[in-house]
């Protein structure tokens, strides 16, 4: 199992402070560094949200060796073409270390607030469907032109990477696992019980091969929050301040958790948990830490996850 980092900078976080949480992702030996793309918060007061493809663009410029990812941008927030050049612009100001997380978009009240169409459930997979036809055929890099319902691209649009990984992330039982299995180099679904993701994994290794695709090219993600602690006591204060902040009994907090697959506890408990994963192939997980001002309390959790996963 290994891990990766990401964070919200929607939910607070400047520039300065993204860029501190990916050198900590560097200087750690992370997989990667990914934040989310969205621009709008429900917290009051709400933060000054960041440009997540802006922002990560500069990553690549101030980072040397870690990957850098978009999970996920939103088809409603861009034109697959410029999520195209965008993409193939900070590959290449990172050397080939960028990963493309594209997604339906699904906060309708941010579109709301900035004026943009958020069209049905439906619609919204029918663009992404297309949107990742049409990426695929622009980093064919020879020409290849695609003409769908809603998007169009015309032959001899390179220079665009053709070696750019893809990410399709989503928690669907089938569309977004078949998308995934078709389409994709990442199959990344937020934090659940494994029993829960196993056959949605089923489902995108099986339209994998029914694309002529080894399953085993898709690797497959989690990203979510973590609850836990270095040892028994740690992770009980931090039961503990967590409850209270939510206003909320500490055995209530710790059964809602543990129900959504929140990893939790300390020592053999979170290997247990990572073990589940690694068994229904979960190669990579995605702690997503919201207070990047917070690295003390980071290098607290990695310290506690890197322990419970050192002997799987």
């Amino acid at each position: 199992m290994r891990f990766s980092l990401m964070t919200e900078p929607q939910l607070g976080g400047t520039y300065d402070d993204i860029l501190a949480a990916a050198r900590w992702a560097e200087r750690n030996g992370l997989v990667s560094f990914a934040r989310s793309d969205h621009y709008y918060s429900g917290r009051e007061p709400k933060p000054d949200a960041t440009d997540a493809l802006a922002t990560l663009a500069g990553l690549a410029r101030d980072t040397e060796t870690i990957r850098l990812a978009v999970l996920v941008t939103p088809i409603t927030f861009r034109h697959p073409a410029v999520i195209a050049k965008t993409a193939a612009t900070i590959d290449q100001m990172s050397g080939g270390r960028f990963d493309l997380g594209i997604g339906t978009g699904w906060m309708e009240a941010e579109h709301e607030a900035f004026g943009l169409p958020f069209p049905d459930w439906s619609k919204r997979f029918e663009r992404l469907t297309e949107a990742l036809a049409y990426l695929d055929a622009a980093f064919e890099g020879d020409g290849a032109s695609f003409r769908g319902d809603h998007y169009t691209l015309e032959a001899d649009v390179a220079p665009i990477p053709s070696g750019l990984r893809k990410i399709v992330g989503g928690t669907g039982p089938r569309l977004t696992p078949t998308l995934a299995g078709t389409y994709a180099d990442e199959y990344n679904h937020i934090v659940a019980p494994a029993f829960e993701v196993g056959p949605k994994i089923d489902v995108m290794r099986q339209a994998a091969e029914g694309s002529g695709r080894d399953p085993k090219d898709v690797a497959v993600t989690m990203m979510g929050r973590t609850l836990v602690g270095r040892d028994e006591n740690e992770y009980n204060e931090r039961l503990a301040r967590t409850a209270a902040k939510r206003e909320t009994p500490e055995s209530d907090l710790e059964d809602r958790l543990q129900g959504a697959g929140v990893p939790l506890g300390w020592g053999d408990r979170l290997t247990a948990h990572f073990a589940d994963l690694a068994a229904i192939g979960v190669d990579t997980f995605y702690i997503q830490w919201i207070p990047t001002d917070d690295l003390a309390g980071l290098d607290e959790t990695y310290e506690a996850l890197l322990t419970a996963v050192s002997g799987l």
